[in-house]
């Protein structure tokens, strides 16, 4: 119950009604089945590469998305089940895909995103907090950035298997910058916040890249 009312000071859950909660589930549910899709599509083989080649395997855009569906819920636990939901059909039409017309099913993958996505609510739920009031709120929004920050900044090693789009790096690093921007500006209710924020991810960021550089930790990602 203390826990409870220290959140509570951090931010104020909304009232909602029933139809609120499922047009927002359903919303999290149909945009997780357009990305799962446009991001098996992207991973295509065949397909002319534009940039986003293994797109299911940038870590930060997931965040990112993840970030916005958290925060902007009417409840934390409302982000979890919408979270849950985005990544749950994001995994079922990314590998429902592959399995029926790539014809292969990659156990190990799918058993691994599936764990994944269900400490997703957990992360949703804190994430929720994000957009209150208070230091903890600029902690927690700081992590997601990190994750951008980090993984942006690898985008110069970026692999991108037809060698001619190699000059799409800059583009995708500015994309990560646009993301990083995005959450800056639309979460923090006072935009003075991110003069906290930003040095905070800045600080773990450069602690991620030097502990990335030592053991390779997106290799594991």
């Amino acid at each position: 119950m203390k826990i409870y009312n220290k959140l509570n000071r951090v931010r104020i859950t909304n009232k909602t009604t029933t139809k609120q909660e499922v047009f927002s589930i359903a919303n999290a549910l149909i945009i997780g089945a357009v990305l799962g899709l446009f991001a098996k599509i992207a991973d295509y083989p065949y397909f002319i590469n534009l940039g986003f080649t293994d797109t299911a395997d940038r870590l930060g855009i997931w965040v990112f998305v993840a970030t916005l569906l958290s925060v902007f819920s009417y409840s934390p636990k409302l982000a979890g089940v919408k979270v849950f939901s985005f990544f749950g059909s994001v995994l079922s039409v990314y590998y429902v895909y592959t399995v029926l017309f790539l014809g292969f099913f990659p156990i190990k993958v799918i058993v691994f995103w599936s764990v994944c996505t269900a400490v997703t609510p957990v992360c949703a739920y804190i994430m929720w907090y994000a957009r209150g009031s208070g230091f903890f709120s600029n902690i927690i929004l700081a992590l997601p950035i990190t994750v951008l920050l980090s993984e942006g900044f690898g985008l110069r090693n970026a692999y991108l298997p037809i060698h001619t789009h190699y000059y799409l790096i800059p583009w995708l690093m500015g994309l990560y910058l646009i993301m990083i921007i995005v959450l800056l500006l639309i979460i923090p209710k006072k935009k003075i916040q991110f003069l906290i924020i930003l040095p905070i991810s800045i600080v773990l960021s450069l602690i991620l890249i030097k502990l990335n550089n030592f053991y390779g930790l997106w290799e594991y990602i």
